[in-house]
């Protein structure tokens, strides 16, 4: 290898004297060097010796992951009606499966920093992929099992949350990890793949219902835990990279709140998560008032729209992110998000703030995928530390934004625009935020 003295030294036997002019003789390799990770694979492959390693497997089991955590999350709270009728169950209880499910991510998120390194990657999504499809199938069994059929859904939702908690902060940094020249574009699309999973539940199951009926729902979530339990096979043998450089270590949780620009990230990702669940948990209520339609063709009309176009919208980056300066995107995205806002408020045509919800999904596609990548992009070393603490970051807004939306509403005679007019913080925090984001990282 040239090194900065001039000398040249041998790698894996190998003379390496550069990298921009690449020739192959008998036993040697010319290279002019500039900073590739693992070289000697590269030069072994120069001679005819296939060792490169294909990560398209892993990074489709990630696509699935993102499916499965879609699942998780909508499925279940499909069958809320159905339970309250069947088990005799009151309503106040099965809200609280809501907060089960959430909150144990959010503690999961933050465990998560402390133990998924020390049994390493593969084994954490493995264990994330059972709990899933163990929860899913235990609620097709367990409350007619137990005295108490409550207690039989509590612990089914018990299991599958800490499915979800752990996809959540392991599926983005196996993606992230794997050698990649557009990394953001690559992040943009898995997260897109959570919207079709999103779309896919709620309208697949809604159809099986329509057709088998409803008393049959036990049949749909076996069906269900089929795709985490085939996903668990293919993540037993699919290459996953290693998040940090060999020889290298991850930043700890005190080295990541040090950093200036740490914070500014967990702000920014707090924003993202508000501004993404904000209209998202409301939009099968504005469907139902603004259209006047049941409930079951709000729940279509609401959240597939909206889920549909944040899809289409992550879709698009990780198509075309190479061509587009994501720092601007976001900006323009979190602009968009604002008049989007404006408009559920302002329109006094139905029509009108329905499309205006779309539009909202349009605007916050890009805002987790982006601020996951930019963080990882700006801070090195960041790690599993990193991706945890920025997931609970994310869960906490998706939690906090449609609770700030409710609580003004309630304060408003349950006037949902003016929920939805203090919701505006969100996207323009986040727009301040990305416009310091370069500022912070030159400090």
């Amino acid at each position: 290898m040239l090194y900065e003295d001039n000398t040249e030294r041998e790698v894996c036997g190998y003379e390496i004297s550069g990298f921009d002019n690449m020739k192959v003789e008998p036993q040697t390799v010319t290279v002019i060097y500039k900073g590739y990770d693992n070289l000697c694979y590269n030069y072994k492959k120069l001679r005819g010796e296939s060792m490169k390693v294909n990560y398209n497997s892993t990074i489709r089991s990630c696509f699935i992951g993102y499916i499965v955590q879609a699942i998780v999350n909508n499925f279940v709270p499909l069958l809320f009606i159905t339970f309250q009728s069947q088990y005799s169950i009151p309503l106040s209880k099965i809200t609280l499966l809501i907060t089960i499910n959430f909150g144990l991510q959010l503690i999961i998120d933050f465990a998560s920093a402390f133990f998924i390194d020390k049994i390493g990657y593969r084994l954490s999504v493995l264990i994330a992929h059972l709990f899933a499809a163990l929860g899913l199938i235990s609620i097709a069994i367990l409350p007619d099992m137990m005295n108490d059929s409550f207690m039989g859904i509590f612990i089914s939702v018990f299991l599958y949350a800490v499915g979800g908690g752990l996809l959540e902060v392991v599926v983005s940094p196996i993606v992230e990890a794997c050698p990649n020249e557009h990394k953001d574009k690559t992040m943009s699309m898995l997260h897109s793949f959570y919207c079709w999973g999103h779309v896919g539940v709620v309208f697949l199951s809604t159809v099986f219902f329509a057709v088998f009926g409803i008393d049959n729902w036990k049949i749909m979530a076996i069906i269900w835990a089929c795709i985490p339990l085939a996903n668990t096979i293919l993540f037993a043998k699919v290459p996953i990279a290693p998040l940090i450089g060999e020889g290298e270590k991850g930043l700890t949780i005190k080295e990541l709140n040090s950093k200036k620009l740490f914070w500014l990230f967990l702000l920014m990702m707090i924003c993202a998560g508000a501004s993404e669940q904000a209209v998202s948990q409301w939009a099968s209520t504005f469907a139902e008032k603004g259209l006047g339609v049941s409930k079951t063709i709000g729940d279509l009309a609401g959240p597939m729209f909206f889920a549909i176009c944040m899809g289409l919208s992550r879709a698009y980056y990780g198509k075309f992110g190479e061509k587009i300066n994501l720092q601007l995107f976001m900006i323009g995205s979190s602009m968009l998000c604002v008049v989007s806002y404006l408009g559920i408020v302002f329109f006094t045509i139905p029509a009108l703030g329905l499309i205006s919800c779309g539009i909202a999904g349009l605007s916050v596609g890009i805002m987790w995928p982006g601020t996951f990548s930019m963080a990882s992009a700006s801070i090195k070393r960041g790690g599993t530390a990193m991706f945890a603490l920025m997931a609970l970051a994310g869960d906490l807004g998706c939690a906090g934004g449609p609770t700030v939306v409710g609580m003004v509403s309630s304060h408003f005679s349950d006037n949902l625009q003016m929920g939805t007019l203090a919701a505006i913080v969100f996207p323009v925090i986040l727009c301040v935020g990305l416009a310091y984001t370069k500022k912070v990282r030159n400090v």
